[in-house]
């Protein structure tokens, strides 16, 4: 993804899922390298679609707050 999710279903566990799904340029693919959902009719679909399709789920955006961390200044570790 090129932004951040946030969990906003509101379900009380962890999931694990495996969807299967075909990489576009932002994930990624490479045109020259690997096949492309157009070129192959049996390709699982694009991230978006099997997310709401394999696991009922929906990315949708929003404005939301998330935890950051900022580091403002950094210097090597001294010898001890």
């Amino acid at each position: 993804m090129d932004k951040p999710v946030v969990d906003q279903t509101g379900l009380p566990s962890r999931y694990d899922f495996d969807l299967k799904w075909t990489p576009d340029e932002s994930q990624g693919y490479c045109p020259v390298a690997g096949s492309h959902t157009g070129d192959d009719p049996n390709a699982p679909p694009g991230l978006y679609t099997a997310i709401q399709e394999q696991a009922g789920l929906k990315l949708a955006p929003v404005k939301a707050f998330v935890q950051v961390m900022v580091i403002d200044h950094m210097e090597p570790p001294s010898e001890n």
